[in-house]
């Protein structure tokens, strides 16, 4: 992994999701294969393959605090290109910096990631008046969760760390996106853990040959998703979560 400590010239970003998004971090050491944001590397100018570097905005947390003094207020996105809980948030805490200026100030926030890690800062997640925590969880296949997302977690911490967030008060949802094979089991796995649930599909395009050696083409199908994604979504209602396909 190559990393880098450098100074951001801004931080909070207009955002097609909701009103800003922020990224305190440039790259993601989770590595998942069919993430979107690999197209970055076009405009970033890393040489390195995607997963194995990352850039650390060390001033995040300072710029935020000037930024948000002349800004309109609004829902912040955490993060939209990056896991904001990625292994190196451990040591820079950037994130939590972040999130307790937006919290101070009374910004609204959405926390989405595939860490853990963001149990670490429930006592300022507990302050916010107005914030909820999403967990990316694309399937319950473990085998699969290791072909195509190396570096991060265990779906069943992801899944344990939801049921606190809930069980603590915090507003919680899980994005489903890409759905991969073994997913049909995720609404009996988040039952009572979750306020509501996104299934989305993603342009494929830098996990085709992922797809394509491990035997599973049938599942990138435009039929797979639209009948698989309707059954899930019929599957979370059953378990009492509100469900939304985005595609």
């Amino acid at each position: 992994m190559v990393v880098r400590e450098i100074l951001a010239k801004a931080i909070l970003s207009k955002s097609q999701v909701f009103d800003y998004v922020l990224n305190a971090y440039v790259g993601c050491g989770h590595n998942c294969i069919y993430c979107y944001a690999r197209f970055m590397k076009r405009f970033t100018r890393h040489y390195e393959p995607w997963g194995q570097f990352v850039d650390v905005k060390i001033n995040a947390a300072g710029l935020l605090g000037r930024e948000i003094r002349k800004k309109r207020k609004g829902t912040v996105w955490i993060s939209g290109v990056c896991d904001a809980y990625q292994p190196l948030e451990k040591k820079y805490k950037l994130t939590r910096k972040c999130l307790a200026v937006l919290v101070e100030h009374g910004w609204p926030v959405v926390v989405q990631t595939k860490s853990p890690l963001v149990l670490r800062d429930l006592d300022i997640l507990k302050k916010a008046a107005d914030c909820q925590v999403g967990f990316t969880v694309t399937t319950t296949d473990e085998k699969m969760r290791k072909i195509f997302e190396p570096g991060a977690p265990p779906i069943k911490k992801r899944i344990e760390a939801l049921e606190i967030l809930h069980v603590e008060g915090i507003r919680t949802f899980v994005m489903v996106a890409p759905m991969l094979p073994g997913a049909e089991g995720l609404s009996e796995s988040l039952k009572g853990k979750v306020d509501h649930a996104l299934i989305d599909s993603y342009n494929y395009h830098y996990a085709d040959q992922v797809y394509k050696k491990y035997r599973i083409q049938w599942a990138l199908e435009e039929e797979f998703f639209q009948q698989k994604s309707e059954e899930l979504r019929a599957a979370f209602e059953k378990a009492g979560i509100s469900c939304q396909i985005l595609h």
